[in-house]
């Protein structure tokens, strides 16, 4: 059971250090889409249009060359990385005082304000779903940042470079707030980082087309690159097949791992980052589990078994990343936790095309809340799901896999419509309640459950580390 007076420390904590190391804490919402509700090549869903944008470059996340940035020690196997201040250094704490609640989201796309908008998230955003300050308020104290690309915009070699565009405005972030945000790259370092009542900022690669379209062994290079950047998971697809694996909405989703996806897990191992099975086929999730010598996990899927959706994770595989030790993070997205609600909602939008149209286009940060409302509108009898059927997927995962399975994984600024009672992150507390409500553990969902799956991970890279000569 949670230890309330923990809660309340660390948010209270958390809450003095963004309004008074950040500034004042004063206030900033999308329908479509990020990386979630689209269809793998041709997009059906209006709620999943996308404003075209000029094509970044590297260059687009500004001052991130000479920035110094407050980043962890290099993972075994990959080359140094460079940081020009010291990395969070553990503290003692009084055997008298509980140690911190640390709460890891494993998958929120607001990465794409950074580069696109160039948001500023140490102040309250009066739109989307993920900030500093709504963070302290919820007692988030870490979050990975998805490194996502969209294929459609960013084909091919672009791809690539989107994704160094991406990883380099996260760090000029971290760079730009050093009092209040750090890169972690360890579990010792997100702990660490709670301690010291900052923020700490992960990075997760969701798709291997984000290493471009280029010869396997170039592109594992790649992944080399973004693991000394920091990038510490790797989502072996998106929603479309790639050079490594075939994806659940795929093209072939009874296939597979390919040759080349065998080698970009063992490589995965190699450098300390974590296999990531959300969106991949069913054949992929249990060939990655096979192949992997650390645990593997998901960090945004739900049950398929309470939500029957292709993006959810049948109970079989459920069971195995039970066995063998992983983890599984519960996406938040409304159409995912209640497959038949999401039907119904994309029935009211084709018969009320013209309406949902006359919207304003634009990112699903900036247009959720409108198309939300309009759908309400006209179709008053739809109820989305509530924060009980989110919790329902929480104990399936808890029942099916075990207590140390289930994880935080909301695909937050990457989904256009949340379950009732969870508007943003802030919202946290709430679902923490329902997990107590369940008599779920919610000390390991919070985090531990991920913390276990990275030191596991951290341990495999130094196990498959060569011997000094």
């Amino acid at each position: 059971m949670i230890d309330a007076r923990a809660i309340a420390l660390v948010i209270v904590a958390l809450s003095a250090g963004v309004c008074g190391g950040i500034g004042a804490c004063g206030s900033t919402q999308s329908s479509e889409s990020s990386s979630e509700e689209v269809d793998p090549v041709v997009v059906t869903d209006p709620a999943a249009e996308r404003v075209e944008e000029p094509e970044p470059t590297l260059e687009t996340a500004p001052g991130v060359e000479t920035a110094p940035v407050v980043v962890a020690d290099p993972v075994v196997g990959a080359e140094p990385v460079v940081a020009a201040e010291p990395v969070v250094e553990a503290e003692t704490i009084e055997d008298t005082e509980p140690a911190p609640l640390v709460a890891i989201d494993t998958h929120s796309d607001t990465t794409q304000r950074l580069l696109d908008e160039h948001a500023d998230l140490s102040t309250r955003l009066s739109d989307g779903h993920l900030d500093l300050p709504r963070m302290r308020e919820g007692g988030l104290t870490a979050v990975f940042m998805s490194i996502w690309v969209d294929p459609r915009r960013f084909a091919g070699e672009a791809g690539w470079d989107r994704s160094r565009a991406l990883v380099a405005s996260v760090r000029a972030f971290v760079a730009a707030h050093p009092d209040d945000v750090v890169l972690a790259t360890t579990a010792e370092e997100v702990r660490a980082a709670a301690r010291s009542h900052r923020v700490a900022f992960l990075m997760g690669l969701e798709g291997a087309h984000g290493l471009g379209e280029t010869e396997p062994s170039v592109m594992l290079d790649r992944l080399g690159e973004l693991a000394r950047d920091g990038v510490r998971y790797v989502t072996i697809t998106w929603t479309n097949d790639n050079v490594f694996a075939h994806a659940s909405s795929g093209a072939h989703p009874s296939r597979g791992l390919t040759d080349a996806g065998r080698l970009l897990v063992a490589r995965m191992n190699e450098l300390g980052v974590m296999v990531d099975v959300s969106h991949v086929s069913d054949r992929t999730a249990l060939d990655a589990i096979e192949a992997s010598r650390a645990p593997v996990f998901a960090s945004h899927s739900g049950a398929r078994a309470i939500g029957d959706h292709p993006r959810n994770i049948p109970d079989p595989i459920l069971r195995r990343i039970g066995e063998t030790h992983g983890a599984v993070c519960i996406n938040y997205y409304a159409q995912f936790l209640d497959p038949a609600y999401g039907t119904a909602r994309r029935a009211v939008e084709r018969e009320h095309r013209a309406e949902f149209d006359a919207l304003p286009r634009g990112r699903s940060w900036t247009t959720s809340a409108a198309r939300n409302a309009l759908a309400r509108r006209l179709a008053p009898e739809l109820h989305p799901p509530t924060l009980r059927t989110l919790g329902e997927h929480f104990a399936h995962v808890a029942a099916v896999a075990g207590p140390e399975v289930p994880c935080l994984g909301s695909d937050f600024d990457g989904v256009g419509e949340l379950p009732r009672g969870m508007d943003d992150v802030s919202d946290l507390p709430a679902l923490f309640r329902e997990l107590e409500r369940r008599h779920l553990e919610v000390r390991a969902i919070a985090g531990e459950n991920v913390l276990r799956v990275m030191a596991a991970t951290e341990a495999t890279a130094r196990e498959l580390a060569p011997t000094p000569r």
